[in-house]
């Protein structure tokens, strides 16, 4: 097994790591989250990188695996997000890939690897093929409940101008742009040193609309991997005095809308909107094709809780996306059982935690 066919995020062979990533910028499918950066970030997973190449050498196809092993049993759960990376329709590279993904899986002792790739749910060629090969295909729910969401809002920046995107936008979202601007808000490119004041802001916004905030260090980590290249940090001031923020990964041929974050006070102001055409402008001065606005609720029914964060995303008139799902494959079915049933218990745990808190 050579390099080329398997190597981890940390291993230092320069070669290798400098050809995966360049496969992975130029691919269509290439995501930050198969990236050896965002690996970095998430240093507490186990890392490895497998690739298929043809006969010239090049690579056409690649999964980046993140392993971690479950608590109390001696076994791991492998997860590819967003992966794998290469021709949809390419059964054979796919099934190659999945060989060798058996074969870490004996290494490790892996009950399951799980997949969400970026694939839209119409492909039902590629859903066949992954069925054939033995996965199995999970829809999820409506709104945030799986790893990755499954539905998001992109917008197509390719061949438009900032005028064009502006007349496209719905009108209340040009006014609340422009309202923003009147009334002062500024927005920055900040620095490490601002990933202080964001994290403050995404607490806030934690407790008042009830989601898990993760750690400090967890928004330091990320910016220390994928900053200056691949990411921004905006605030939004007013008066000198950040009012609102957000993160932005620019990678291959996307840019996403990572975290966002508000003051409870100024809301008003409508910076949110300042910083998401701030963020747009960014990834069309950068030439990527997509802007990725993220997650939202898949429904848009008003008494959808999340209706509110629909209504906001779909302003800008990205094109509503729903990818496949989570795709399983269960290496050892029994452990896969009790895995699913521990991890859904801790959830519910946490969401109760983070209530009371």
């Amino acid at each position: 097994m050579t390099s080329e066919d398997l190597f981890s995020a940390n291993e230092k062979n320069i070669e290798s790591k400098a050809k995966y990533e360049a496969f992975l910028q130029s691919h269509p499918k290439g995501h930050f989250m198969q990236s050896p950066q965002w690996a970095q970030v998430k240093s507490f997973w186990k890392n490895e990188v497998v690739t298929v190449e043809d006969e010239d050498g090049r690579i056409k196809g690649s999964i980046s695996l993140l392993i971690r092993k479950i608590p109390i049993l001696p076994f791991t759960m492998m997860y590819a997000p967003r992966g794998p990376v290469c021709d949809s329709h390419d059964a054979q590279t796919l099934k190659e890939l999945l060989e060798k993904c058996k074969r870490l899986a004996k290494k490790y002792r892996s009950y399951a690897l799980k997949m969400d790739p970026d694939i839209e749910i119409e492909d039902r060629q590629f859903e066949q093929i992954v069925k054939d090969l033995g996965f199995k295909v999970s829809r999820g729910l409506e709104n945030y409940e799986g790893i990755q969401p499954r539905f998001v809002f992109r917008l197509d920046l390719r061949g438009k101008t900032e005028d064009e995107l502006l007349m496209d936008f719905h009108h209340k979202v040009r006014y609340n742009i422009r309202l923003a601007e009147r009334k002062g808000v500024v927005v920055k490119v900040g620095g490490r040193e601002e990933v202080a004041a964001f994290y403050e802001m995404i607490v806030e916004t934690g407790v008042r609309d009830n989601f898990v905030v993760r750690s400090k260090e967890y928004y330091e980590k990320v910016f220390d991997c994928l900053a200056p290249e691949h990411l921004r940090v905006f605030i939004a001031y007013h008066d000198d005095k950040p009012i609102a923020g957000t993160i932005a990964i620019l990678y291959g041929n996307k840019c996403w809308y990572l975290y966002g974050a508000s003051r409870n006070e100024h809301r008003n102001l409508m910076p949110n909107y300042l910083l998401q055409w701030n963020m747009i402008r960014w990834a069309l001065e950068s030439g990527v094709d997509i802007y990725d606005f993220r997650g939202v609720p898949g429904d848009g029914d008003e008494n959808n809780p999340m209706y509110g964060l629909y209504k906001f995303k779909v302003g800008f008139k990205g094109k509503f996306v729903e990818f496949v799902g989570m795709l399983d494959y269960v290496f050892n079915p029994f452990v896969n059982f009790l895995a699913e049933k521990c991890i859904t218990a801790f959830r519910e745990f946490r969401r109760k935690v983070y209530k009371r808190k």
